[in-house]
């Protein structure tokens, strides 16, 4: 087990290398023949390991091999909310957020790897349909987030329903010809029906 501040043992150094190179391997192939065409039998055999250590590591399938963080989009809206800086509101901090990922961030400020990932995504309807269900997944989370930037103990159906279109707002915007604009006009709406956050 890795506690704060200590360095990863071996079995957790050997576990993070081998899912690197399975979902390396996925990108790789998916880029190569397209998702479709490739089977989680060949990911395996590329990264030189069983389906079986595949699927102990990404049980979800190969939608996971792309997206799957580990529990990093919740942590990071959460970080975005709550390290925000003084005058700045949640919907802002959430606005900012959105903006520095893809597809929404310049290109030149991104790593390679997650340009080119996320260029999958957005062209693959399978993969795009799971990184919509893996951000909603965050609706409960950022809804108790958004109560806490609001001094309330409990969030309301009004935090839980902002929540929802907080999560759907870079998901419709990404599909609009000016993807920075549509996000940016979301949030505007967003701040007029919250103004409290």
């Amino acid at each position: 087990m890795v506690t704060p501040g200590s360095a990863p043992g071996r079995r957790e150094r050997k576990k993070a290398a081998t899912r690197k190179a399975l979902a390396d391997a996925a990108l790789e192939l998916f880029l190569e023949r397209g998702y479709e065409k490739v089977t989680i039998a060949q990911i395996a055999e590329a990264a030189d390991t069983a389906t079986t250590t595949l699927f102990a590591h990404y049980p979800a399938g190969k939608e996971a091999l792309i997206l799957d963080d580990s529990g990093e989009r919740e942590t990071s809206l959460i970080e975005a909310v709550r390290n925000r800086s003084d005058g700045t509101s949640a919907l802002d901090a959430l606005h900012t957020f959105f903006a520095g990922r893809a597809p929404f961030a310049d290109d030149r400020d991104l790593p390679e790897r997650y340009r080119r990932a996320s260029k999958l995504v957005m062209d693959t309807p399978a993969l795009w349909a799971y990184a919509r269900q893996v951000w909603v997944a965050c609706q409960d989370p950022l809804a108790r987030l958004l109560a806490e930037a609001a001094g309330q103990s409990e969030p309301d159906d009004s935090l839980h329903l902002l929540a929802s279109y907080v999560l759907e707002t870079p998901g419709h915007a990404a599909g609009r010809p000016d993807r920075r604009a549509a996000l940016d006009e979301a949030f505007r709406r967003l701040r007029l029906a919250w103004p409290e956050l």
